[in-house]
């Protein structure tokens, strides 16, 4: 580590631009801009806890989930990445046994490392994350001590990047960092993560979002085994194809959807019941169109369509990678259009049923398949049933897509991302 002045230095000086342009878009303004949060992040670590200190530099993306909608909590195939809008951190130890977070726009944390165990008045909260985390460390035979941060996010909440995930990706890589010797690898730390959200945290979230999180670049992750999850990494540079992903809000209320995310893995576990399995991933599913019959009177017409949803989506997710691979965007671009008609028709996650009167999601679909015409493609993102849709747009139409779009949903709705080669890292 270096000293805060001299890391400041350093920033300041162009030291660093390389390292920061690898995290960025093409174009200088997104280096500038995250040059100035680092800036900004340095000199508030100075006013919190003193500009002689120590300290390392950090960032940490969001994530795209690119196919398998619904899939990784049947044990099935998925393609994801991470987006240039990360989280940022400026962090190093204090000596002591505290970890003292500040947060741009949230209160500061004050967490006692030497309690490891959950609190019921954490749950739900950043701080559940950072001892879920530490204590897991412990658990795994390191001597963990308390640390300052400050940390700035531009990953949107609410947006289906996985700002949760992005800030457990963040406070392992601190951590494995400042008491671990760096000696954990990726997968690891997303493991970690995993374990602080569903342990601490108290969301039973699967590992998608933590590992695209954490590894970078485009990758295939196969849950057969979630305890060893397969993770390829697609060689693809998403610049090259002549289209950019564009994340799109739809203005619709994540309020109350707890049961509607809760549904779709229950009925698809109802449907792996009927074969007496417990995910859809151990179905055979030749037999499960055979024995169609039986399987729609034991667990219902919507959980036949959902399980049909999953078998169909989890091959995708394995096409569009490969088509990735061979370098054709244009039966990509096919496989995500056909992913998203399988949501919308099947797995049937693009309005709650209890409010059938509040369609921003299908709206916004309907609106950008316009504004295409044709050309690109469309899904829903993420869990669905409010919150985002994905886009591929093409380069010559992104002016006019967004100003149609916004025309819409209102100004900032529209998110031009691209897939960045680098998950959690160490800055400097």
């Amino acid at each position: 580590m270096k000293s805060l002045l001299d890391l400041q230095q350093d920033l300041q000086n162009g030291v660093l631009n390389s390292r920061l342009q690898s995290l960025c878009g093409l174009g200088s303004s997104e280096l500038g801009e995250k040059r100035e949060r680092l800036a900004r992040l340095m000199k508030l670590y100075g006013e919190k806890f003193g500009i002689e200190s120590e300290v390392s530099l950090f960032s940490s993306p969001g994530r795209t989930e690119m196919g398998g909608n619904h899939t990784d909590h049947q044990h099935g195939c998925v393609l994801a990445g991470p987006v240039n809008l990360d989280m940022l951190a400026c962090a190093g130890a204090n000596g002591g046994k505290m970890a003292c977070i500040h947060s741009d726009g949230y209160p500061a944390i004050e967490i006692d490392l030497t309690e490891l165990t959950p609190k019921q008045e954490e749950e739900g909260t950043s701080a559940a994350l950072v001892r879920g985390i530490a204590s897991r460390l412990h658990e795994m035979g390191y001597t963990i001590g308390g640390f300052n941060a400050c940390v700035d996010s531009t990953v949107l909440g609410g947006s289906g990047l996985s700002s949760s995930a992005a800030y457990e990706i963040l406070i392992g890589i601190i951590m494995n960092h400042l008491f671990c010797e760096d000696a954990l690898d990726a997968i690891t730390i997303a493991q970690i993560g995993q374990y602080a959200e569903n342990q601490f945290f108290g969301k039973p979230c699967g590992l998608m979002d933590q590992l695209a999180c954490a590894v970078g670049g485009i990758i295939s992750i196969d849950f057969n085994d979630p305890a060893t999850p397969v993770v390829n990494k697609i060689h693809y540079d998403l610049r090259s194809s002549g289209y950019v992903l564009c994340i799109i809000d739809s203005g619709a209320d994540h309020a109350d959807l707890t049961n509607e995310y809760a549904a779709v893995s229950a009925e698809m576990r109802a449907v792996a019941t009927c074969f007496g399995k417990e995910f859809l991933r151990e179905v055979d599913e030749k037999e499960f169109w055979s024995q169609l019959a039986k399987v729609r009177q034991q667990a219902g017409d919507r959980a036949v369509l959902r399980a049909m949803h999953f078998f169909a989506d989890n091959k995708t997710a394995l096409k569009e990678a490969q088509a990735l691979e061979k370098d054709d965007f244009q039966y990509f671009l096919s496989l995500v259009n056909q992913s998203g008609r399988s949501s919308a028709t099947q797995l049937q996650n693009l309005f709650c049923t209890a409010r059938p009167q509040e369609q921003a999601v299908p709206l916004t679909i309907a609106l950008a398949q316009h504004l295409l015409g044709g050309e690109g493609a469309v899904r829903v993102h993420g869990g669905g049933f409010a919150g985002t849709v994905q886009a591929y747009v093409p380069m010559a139409q992104k002016e006019t897509f967004r100003e149609g779009m916004e025309a819409v949903l209102g100004e900032g709705s529209c998110h031009f991302l691209f897939i960045r080669q680098e998950g959690g890292i160490v800055i400097a």
